[in-house]
């Protein structure tokens, strides 16, 4: 009996000791309501490499008409899903080691989401220092979308279509496998961010095919923001190489850029936001309408060149805040590849957004929202309608 509670004792004391060294928390969020949403155009069927009917939503012949609609739960669209693990080790002397694991699902049926990967949104380890700043290895997302959302975009890169990556494919929450990124401390509200992916689409978790040849995508990320007080701004840039990028007539290596800024100055009364950017020779982290998509994403397309702007607007009500946005993506120029093809067509896409947020306590909160988009994604039959009210709660 004596051993025994000497043995609780001793453990208690050493549970004691790892909690004042080390801490390791539990989080989350859960996002969930009603709303209807909804994609719908018209497509020319055509036969596809493999013999499959397949729709082309670019052409200018309008044969066939298409819908995707979903009434009832809608969820993740004010913040994604998500539960995760974050941890911090003191090593002494202001350095310490740093984790998190942050896993994606679907509030509808629990399915995992980020194409299934067990810690899709984040998987990181690292060091970190109040002085020097924090190194992070493995995967997680672009400095863009860390940094642009925060200060250009009303919704703060949330809200589903409503959120600025829909025009800005380098900012849309675009995670980098096989990353190493370093972030400086924040100097009088300055920070800047850089950092380099071997792979930033590994799939398959290799970066090599069976036959030794090379085939995965590095990338480069970096970016610098400054907020103090009323004022924000943020500049941006990444690229990804795709080796097997699509060209007029061939594939091949392929160098995919973007840039991005933005600006916000609260008035107190109101909150301005601006951004623009620019999209060359392919896209990043593209934005899906009602579980659609017409265009992939970390793809390099030769010749592609998108103009991107921002104007948003976001301001107190009561306890709560009402969001609103108007951003456009401009098809400047085509891919080279169908560039010269006849009956195709592709427009501006423009979407419209209104939101409002109601806190309910420090953790949960209720919004509404509603979004328009036309042209989705250049195609020039393709319409996207979101509205919905839901619930989110943080713990």
């Amino acid at each position: 009996m004596k051993k025994t509670l000497l043995a609780a004792a001793l453990m208690a004391g050493f549970a004691g000791i790892a909690q004042a060294e080390t801490s390791v928390t539990l989080y989350g969020i859960l996002d969930g309501g009603i709303g209807f949403q909804q994609i719908k155009g018209s497509v020319n069927p055509v036969l596809n490499d493999e013999g499959e009917v397949v729709g082309n939503p670019y052409s200018n012949t309008r044969g066939q008409d298409f819908k995707n609609k979903r009434t009832g739960l809608i969820g993740g669209i004010q913040s994604g899903n998500r539960w995760g693990l974050k941890g911090s080790e003191d090593l002494g002397n202001g350095l310490r080691a740093v984790f998190v694991l942050e896993s994606g699902f679907n509030i509808a049926n629990g399915n995992q989401a980020q194409g299934g990967r067990l810690f899709g949104r984040q998987a990181t380890l690292g060091l970190a220092g109040d002085s020097w700043g924090q190194l992070d290895l493995g995967r997680q997302t672009n400095i863009a979308s860390k940094y642009i959302p925060g200060v250009g975009d009303p919704f703060g890169g949330g809200f589903d279509q409503a959120n600025i990556g829909g025009a800005l494919s380098a900012a849309n929450t675009a995670r980098y496998d096989n990353m190493v990124m370093y972030q400086t401390p924040n100097f009088s509200g300055f920070q800047f961010g850089v950092g380099y992916s071997t792979n930033v689409d590994a799939k398959d978790g290799d970066d090599w095919d069976r036959d030794g040849n090379k085939n995965n995508k590095a990338g480069w990320t970096t970016g610098l923001r400054y907020v103090n007080g009323p004022i924000g701004a943020a500049l941006s840039y990444d690229q990804f190489k795709d080796r097997n990028g699509i060209k007029a007539n061939d594939v091949g290596n392929v160098t995919a850029k973007a840039w991005a800024a933005a600006f916000s100055y609260d008035f107190e009364v109101v909150k301005l936001h601006l951004a623009g950017g620019q999209t060359r020779d392919g896209m990043f982290a593209t934005q899906s309408y009602a579980d659609e998509s017409f265009l992939p994403s970390f793809q390099g397309l030769k010749g592609l060149r998108v103009n991107s702007y921002l104007a948003g607007l976001s301001a107190p009500v009561g306890a709560g805040k009402v969001m609103a946005s108007w951003h456009m993506a401009d098809l400047d120029k085509a891919p080279e590849a169908v560039r010269n093809l006849s009956g195709l067509e592709f427009k501006k896409q423009h979407t419209y957004s209104l939101g409002y947020t109601h806190p309910l306590s420090k953790r949960t909160n209720v919004y509404a929202i509603g979004s328009y988009a036309k042209n989705v994604q250049f195609a020039p039959d393709a319409k996207s309608t979101l509205v919905g009210v839901g619930l989110r709660h943080q713990f």
